[in-house]
C-alpha cells in the first residue's frame, strides 16, 4: 500500500498563515467535512499537507497520533491541535468551533424539520442516495492513512491484529489501543527502524522542508510547556462547565431533565475512546432505555442524519437532545422549540467542552516528546492500529448500507451508487464534497420518481 501521490508537492510552502485565511479555512471545513472521522482526517492531510504545505507530514501524523488516543471526536480535536499550534489559543479554539458550529445549525434544522413535517419522499431520497458514498470515503481513507503509517511487516501485523480484535473478538476500542502502545513501546526497544518516524523519499523530504511548520522550525512560546498556563486553563475550563451546570440546578434541582442531560453527556463525552461509534451504545442506553428522551427508531434516524450531515459523527448527540428537549417541553409547557433548542445547546457544550481542554492543555505536552523514540514508537504502533479499526469501521457501514433491508439479496441501486463514487473519487480524482453533492442531487431524482427501494 503507498500513499497517493500529490500532484502539487513542487509547490512552495507559504511563508505565513494570516489568521484571516486560517479563520477561511476552518470555516470551509466545517461546511465540506463530510465523511466521518476518517474522511475528514483525510481531508485535513489533503488540504494542510499536501496543497496548502501549512505544515509537515511528521507534524501532522504526530498530532494526529495524540489525538487518536484522547476520549472525544479525534477529528475535531486535531482541528483544535492543528489551530492551536498555528495560531496559539486563539486558533485552536477558532478551529474547534467552526469544525461543529455548521453541523450544530444543521442539525437542529433538521431535527426540527424531521418532528414538524415527518417523512419526506425527497429527503429520504438524499439520505440514501450519500450513505453508499459514505461507504466509500471511509475505505478511500483507510487506504490514505494506511499507505502513510503501514511502511514495513511489523506495522501490517499490529493493522491486522487490531482489525481481528474488533471485528472478530468485538474487544472495546480502548484496549485495542492501549495494546497497540505497549507493543510499540516494546518493538521500539527490539525494532527501533521498524517503529521509527516515517522515512521519506526525496519528494516528500522536499515537501516537509518546504512546510512552514516542519521538524526544522523552532518551537514557538506558546507550544511550550508551561505550568502556570496549564493551570490557569484548568481553572478557566471548570468555571465554564460548573457555571452552566450550577446555574442548571438553581432552576431545575440535579433531577431536572437538563440537568441530568447534561451530566449524561458530560459522561459520555470522557468516554468516547474511539470516537462516536465507540459511544453510541452508551447513548442508546441512556437517552432511549432509562431516560426515554427518544425512541429506538427515532435513534436510528439520528445516526442516519449524523453520518449524512458535515462534522463529526457524534454531533448526533444534538439530534438526540434536540427530540428530547422538543418532545418533553423541557423549558416549559407549549414550547417545544425552545426547549429542543435549549437542550441541544446545552449538550453541545457540555460534549465538547473536554476536547478543547484535553487538546490545548495537553498539545505542548506532546509537542515536547518530538523525536523521542519511545513516544513515537508507542503513536505509531497505534496509528496503525487505527488503519484495522478504519477498515472495520468501513465494513460495518457496508453491510448495514448494501446488506440493510434485506440480508438475504444485496441493495444492487446502493451498490451502484458506491461503484460510481469509487469511480470518481478514486479514478478521476474528485473530491468528497463533489462526489457528495452529485449523490444528493441522484437522491432527489430516485425520491421524486418513488424509486427508493
Amino acid at each position: 500500500m503507498t500513499a497517493p501521490h500529490s500532484s502539487e508537492r513542487q509547490q512552495p510552502g507559504p511563508i505565513e498563515v494570516s489568521r484571516r485565511e486560517a479563520f477561511g479555512f476552518w470555516l470551509k471545513l466545517g461546511f465540506i467535512s463530510f465523511g466521518g472521522p476518517a474522511g475528514q482526517i483525510a481531508l485535513m492531510h489533503e488540504e494542510l499537507v499536501a496543497r496548502r504545505r501549512w505544515l509537515s507530514e511528521r507534524r501532522f501524523l504526530h498530532a494526529l497520533n495524540y489525538c487518536m488516543l484522547l476520549p472525544g471526536p479525534e477529528a475535531q480535536q486535531l482541528a483544535t491541535y492543528l489551530g492551536w499550534l498555528l495560531h496559539r489559543s486563539w486558533g485552536g479554539v477558532v478551529a474547534g468551533l467552526l469544525f461543529i458550529l455548521p453541523s450544530l445549525v444543521l442539525l437542529m434544522l433538521l431535527a426540527w424539520v424531521y418532528l414538524a413535517y415527518g417523512d419526506v419522499p425527497l429527503i429520504a431520497g438524499v439520505l440514501y442516495a450519500i450513505k453508499p458514498v459514505v461507504v466509500v470515503v471511509v475505505f478511500q481513507a483507510a487506504w490514505r492513512i494506511g499507505g502513510r503509517v503501514l511502511r514495513n511487516r511489523w506495522l501490517w501485523a499490529i493493522a491486522l491484529a487490531a482489525f481481528a480484535a474488533i471485528f472478530a473478538l468485538g474487544l472495546p476500542f480502548p484496549l485495542i489501543v492501549l495494546t497497540a502502545a505497549a507493543a510499540g513501546a516494546v518493538g521500539g526497544r527490539l525494532r527501533p527502524a521498524a517503529f521509527a518516524a516515517a522515512s521519506h523519499t526525496d519528494d516528500t523530504a522536499d515537501a516537509d522542508t518546504q512546510a512552514l511548520i516542519n521538524d526544522a522550525s523552532v518551537t514557538p512560546d506558546h507550544a511550550r510547556f508551561s505550568l502556570p498556563r496549564l493551570l490557569m486553563l484548568l481553572l478557566i475550563g471548570a468555571l465554564l462547565w460548573c457555571l452552566p451546570m450550577g446555574a442548571l440546578m438553581l432552576w431545575q434541582g440535579w433531577e431536572g431533565p437538563l440537568t441530568q442531560m447534561a451530566w449524561f453527556f458530560t459522561t459520555a463525552a470522557l468516554l468516547t475512546f474511539g470516537g462516536a461509534y465507540a459511544v453510541l451504545p452508551y447513548v442508546y442506553q441512556g437517552a432511549v432505555l432509562h431516560y426515554g428522551w427518544l425512541s429506538p427508531l427515532q435513534m436510528v434516524d439520528a445516526l442516519a442524519l449524523g453520518e449524512s450531515t458535515p462534522g463529526p459523527l457524534i454531533m448526533v448527540v444534538v439530534f438526540v437532545a434536540f427530540l428530547g428537549g422538543y418532545q418533553g417541553e423541557l423549558v416549559a409547557a407549549g414550547q417545544p422549540l425552545a426547549g429542543g433548542m435549549l437542550a441541544a445547546l446545552l449538550v453541545c457544550w457540555f460534549t465538547f467542552l473536554p476536547s478543547f481542554l484535553f487538546v490545548l492543555g495537553g498539545a505542548p505536552l506532546i509537542e515536547a516528546t518530538r523525536g523521542e523514540l519511545r513516544l513515537n514508537a508507542a503513536l505509531t504502533a497505534v496509528s496503525a492500529a487505527v488503519v484495522g479499526v478504519i477498515v472495520n469501521l468501513a465494513l460495518f457501514f457496508a453491510w448495514h448500507v448494501f446488506m440493510s433491508r434485506d440480508a438475504a439479496a444485496p441493495d444492487w441501486l446502493a451498490l451502484g451508487l458506491a461503484l460510481a463514487a469509487a469511480a470518481l473519487l478514486f479514478g478521476r480524482g474528485w473530491t468528497v464534497l463533489q462526489a457528495l453533492l452529485l449523490s444528493a442531487a441522484a437522491g432527489l431524482v430516485l425520491g421524486w420518481a418513488g424509486l427508493l427501494p
